[in-house]
């Protein structure tokens, strides 16, 4: 008797993936929109803990984006503020390759997934995965954070708190001025195809924004209140309500309870429980909609060995499901 893989599954429910059985993998060791050393080892971890093979027993074969080594070698000699943004050339230059690695593995038709690396790095998948698939695509966003602040909003500086104010044109001109390194960035995805889970730590600034442009949010208030069945099924009706067009899906494991990933930079308490966060992942992918997957913030240099293990499993699995084990 032949076994049914979950890859073949997954190509059976696939909608939109020409070569579903492929999954595209760009790793990506960056840290330049945060402070905190460490978080560009992340997807080295994971590699080193087996995702790769792990992916490949599911059935699929992977493509493996070229040279991970310089997102750490091409930061600038000189990076001084533009404003309040830090780091502004490195994260450019990073969200720019992101941009073309992801959208090179979605033209081929693969499941684009990206490991960071800090969230900054979503200015480029996004870039990369709406270049092939439009402005239709969905964006679900897991997350204790909105990171949806502006150049002027911003308080920290930290751009891995702003990418998604610059791919859904929410900066001003004076934000992005036609010499800014962020020029390339264009408006790429429509306010009403995003939706965030998870949210419990967001700066008064984002909510101000999130109201203005009413953008749907389901806070970890709504989890406690519908259940996590419930908010998976609203946030996919708001985006995608006959489930026909394409998502990507950005996962930071922040959102996570720091009891469940606890090497993480900017751990909230409150968060998504391991199965929540899982089920996410499971239900996304029954939709045959998911095209491309981003699962970002695993900083093996905080915490304890075991923080560390735990944190990079879980991580490893939150892939996976997504992938249609379940």
């Amino acid at each position: 008797m032949t076994l049914v893989t979950d890859a073949q599954l997954m190509t059976d429910r696939s909608k939109f993936l020409k070569n579903s059985i492929t999954v595209g993998i760009t790793c990506v060791p960056f840290s330049g929109g945060q402070p905190k050393g460490g978080v560009d080892d992340g997807p080295v971890e994971m590699v080193r803990f087996g995702i790769l093979d792990q992916i490949q027993g599911m059935g699929y074969s992977v493509e493996l984006s070229e040279n991970m080594d310089k997102y750490r070698t091409m930061q600038p000699a000189h990076d001084p503020p533009i404003g309040k943004l830090k780091n502004p050339r490195y994260v450019s230059m990073a969200a720019r390759r992101v941009a073309e690695q992801v959208q090179a593995h979605c033209s081929q038709g693969r499941l684009a997934v990206t490991l960071g690396g800090d969230h900054s790095i979503a200015m480029g998948t996004l870039v990369g995965s709406s270049a092939v698939y439009g402005d239709d695509l969905c964006v679900v966003w897991i997350d204790a954070h909105s990171d949806i602040n502006t150049p002027s909003s911003t308080d920290s500086g930290n751009l891995h708190g702003c990418p998604l104010s610059f791919v859904l044109g929410l900066c001003d001109e004076s934000d992005v001025p036609a010499d800014s390194p962020f020029a390339w960035v264009k408006p790429c995805i429509r306010q009403s195809r995003l939706v965030y889970i998870g949210l419990r730590d967001v700066d008064a600034g984002e909510k101000a924004i999130l109201r203005k442009h009413n953008i749907k949010a389901f806070s970890m208030h709504d989890v406690d209140k519908y259940g996590i069945g419930r908010v998976v099924e609203m946030a996919l009706d708001h985006v995608n309500k006959d489930r026909v067009l394409p998502i990507h899906m950005s996962f930071d494991v922040d959102a996570l309870d720091p009891s469940v990933a606890p090497a993480t930079g900017t751990p909230v308490r409150g968060g998504l429980t391991f199965r929540e966060g899982h089920y996410i992942c499971e239900a996304v992918a029954e939709t045959g909609c998911l095209v491309a997957l981003d699962l970002v913030e695993v900083n093996p240099a905080l915490g304890d060995p075991e923080s560390l293990r735990q944190t990079v499993a879980v991580g490893c699995s939150l892939v996976r499901c997504s992938l249609g084990e379940s």
